[in-house]
């Protein structure tokens, strides 16, 4: 149903790949195994359409054929989706964008692929009539923002962002207001409000190179995610004011499940995403962003690597390096909380559904826009 908000999903996730079963593999699949069959996390990488569906026997065989149980009468569905969207997309002249945190099918049939970045530089270049933004609420506000004159269309428009809902435009402006001195530099995860009262917009590709542009007596205020700041500090020696803000994904990896992963992989490298919180930054052999770590897992010699960020970027990693071993991340506890419950939201069928209604539609403040659009320039100009 449209609008609802995130439902929390429990199912057991700490996994870990098969050694020595006496299963025969194939390269580029990973199944994992877990207490009581295999995790909702490993089907997806071999049927990518049947994301929390319960299997049994962790062998690639007995789980292919459960997975074909639980979705024969389903598939024909899943294609008349993607060929439905297909078809919609050439009669609107639409162009798809989708986040890397998308779930994979919804991922197969976009036609630009990436981190928030590259999705804001592909949503300003576009020539489409309409774009359908799947991601989350800020990211379709940010496309907008640099196309007023276009349609742009969210699945979900409950799809939000625990940084943005924890950064509200009125606290934000009063805190600003506080520190006047302090040039803004804030992470893209806000708000269009946010964004309008900040000096410059920010990606978890870019800040570090932005940062370095600022004059070293210019003291900044960085918002609104804590962890990624602190990343920040670290790497460019620079002192700055922090919002206390954080992503609810990636604030949950349990350092104890990976120091045990790290015990039972030592041949895996374990890469993450600077939103993650300190200790596990601590013990990561490479830290970048959504992108830094997709090519990374591609360019690598490792060839295992323990993935520290949202699980939905595992599906370009299985794509781009199908001979390498991906571990997911466990979090805290026995949940799928690796993977963001808003990000999630968005479904083929409701893909489909905004598509064919042309709704929800991204409706904005015209002054809102204009003035939101001089920082996201900035970033642009700068990265």
């Amino acid at each position: 149903m449209l609008g609802r908000p995130p439902d929390a999903r429990s199912y057991p996730c700490l996994a870990r790949p098969i050694r020595n079963s006496g299963h025969r593999s194939e390269p580029g699949i990973v199944i994992l195994e877990e207490r009581g069959g295999i995790s909702p996390q490993s089907v997806w990488r071999v049927w990518p359409n049947v994301r929390g569906k319960s299997c049994g026997v962790p062998t690639i065989r007995n789980a292919r054929e459960q997975v074909d149980l639980v979705t024969e009468n389903s598939a024909r569905e899943r294609v008349d989706y993607a060929e439905a969207i297909l078809r919609l997309k050439t009669e609107l002249n639409a162009v798809i964008l989708a986040h890397y945190y998308q779930q994979g099918d919804i991922q197969d049939v976009a036609d630009i692929i990436g981190d928030s970045l590259e999705l804001s530089r592909k949503a300003a270049e576009t020539k489409a009539e309409v774009i359908v933004f799947a991601g989350v609420h800020f990211m379709a506000e940010t496309a907008k923002i640099l196309n007023p004159k276009k349609h742009v269309l969210l699945p979900d428009l409950a799809a939000g962002c625990s940084l943005a809902e924890g950064c509200p435009a009125d606290r934000f402006i009063a805190f600003r207001a506080k520190h006047p001195d302090h040039v803004s530099i804030t992470y893209i995860n806000c708000s269009a409000e946010v964004k309008a009262a900040s000096d410059i917009i920010c990606t978890s590709s870019n800040a570090e190179k932005i940062i370095r542009q600022i004059p070293p007596e210019k003291p900044i205020f960085f918002a609104p995610d804590r962890n990624l700041g602190r990343y920040l500090i670290r790497r460019t020696g620079r002192p700055m004011l922090l919002w206390e803000g954080s992503c609810i994904v990636h604030e949950t990896f349990s350092l104890r499940k990976l120091t045990q992963l790290q015990y039972e992989h030592p041949e895996a490298e374990l890469i993450a995403h600077p939103e993650c919180e300190e200790p596990v930054l601590e013990r990561a052999a490479f830290i970048g962003s959504t992108s830094s770590l997709l090519r990374h897992v591609q360019e690598s010699a490792s060839t295992a690597f323990i993935v520290a960020t949202e699980s939905g970027i595992l599906h370009q990693m299985a794509k781009l390096a199908p001979l390498k071993t991906l571990i997911p991340a466990p979090p805290e506890a026995n949940c799928a909380c690796n993977d963001c419950p808003y990000m999630k939201l968005n479904t083929m069928e409701k893909l489909y559904a905004c598509m064919r209604n042309r709704s929800p539609e991204i409706i904005m403040d015209e002054e809102t826009m204009r003035r939101a659009l001089v920082p996201i320039q900035r970033m642009l100009s700068m990265s």
